[in-house]
């Protein structure tokens, strides 16, 4: 699973590096940036999560990130589809925000994982 995280921290870091032209581009980097910030931990420093506030903020996020894919859900038919999703911006947010549950849920499936194996 070191792998499988270490990949996805390196995607959101690139997902929250193409956010520089974007209106919205801190608001979209931080959210990447938190999402790397967990896959990172995760890959790298698992130790860290032997604490109960870090498993605490991780699950905590995991919620958020659900709270975030309704919220952002594309109301665009057919979002999935390449020519939507190119011209649509509300088809790439929503979608964006369910990479980030699936990152932000391997992480805690992670470490969940590993602290049952102790």
């Amino acid at each position: 699973m070191r792998i499988v995280n270490a990949v996805l921290c390196l995607l959101m870091v690139l997902f929250a590096a193409v956010q520089y032209n974007d209106p919205d581009a801190l608001f979209w980097g931080v959210i990447y940036g938190a999402a790397a910030v967990w896959c990172g931990l995760a890959a790298f420093r698992p130790d860290v999560f032997e604490k109960t506030l870090a498993r605490g903020l991780l699950t905590a996020s995991v919620a958020l990130s659900v709270f975030g894919v309704i919220w952002f859900w594309p109301k665009t038919e057919g979002f999935w589809h390449m020519d939507v999703w190119w011209e649509t911006e509300t088809a790439r947010e929503g979608m964006g925000m369910m990479i980030v549950l699936l990152a932000i849920a391997v992480a805690w499936l992670t470490v969940r994982t590993k602290r049952k194996a102790f």
